[in-house]
């Protein structure tokens, strides 16, 4: 159940704080990209913000995994630490130059930035407690 919950927080908090911080920059001039690209991605078609998502649900389990056994100031720092470099360094050592696209300091550090909000959002959306009728059901 915990993977479940950490693909679904993972997945929600690219859509809500990855996404949401990407659009705050882009109204504010400070990135040229925009946010929730609907794109269709190869080889089947997903829009490009699905497929983020999706990975961000990946992501989220591997945050989890190494998260979720800490608690107050070294959970939310590992976290923000842990959405911010590794995801960024994944994305600038192997899907940007898979893509063709140039890796730019620029790019990295509005990685670092969005990646952290990111990994906070993700565990921040794992805090969420169900009602006990629904935990129940899913067994």
């Amino acid at each position: 159940m915990k993977y479940l919950k950490s693909f679904v927080a993972g997945f929600f908090s690219t859509l809500i704080f990855h996404q949401g911080l990407i659009l705050l920059l882009n109204m504010a001039g400070l990135i040229p990209v925009a946010p929730y690209n609907l794109k269709p991605t190869p080889p089947f078609g997903v829009p490009s913000v699905i497929s983020l998502a999706f990975f961000g649900g990946l992501w989220g389990i591997a945050l989890w995994s190494v998260t979720s056994k800490d608690q107050g100031f070294k959970f939310w720092i590992k976290s923000l630490l842990f959405g911010a470099i590794v995801p960024t360094f994944v994305a600038m050592v192997i899907v940007l130059p898979l893509k063709g696209i140039e890796v730019t300091l620029p790019k990295i550090l509005v990685g670092l930035i969005i990646n952290g909000v990111w990994g906070i959002g993700s565990n921040l959306l794992m805090q969420i407690k169900f009602p006990q009728k629904l935990s129940e059901a899913s067994r």
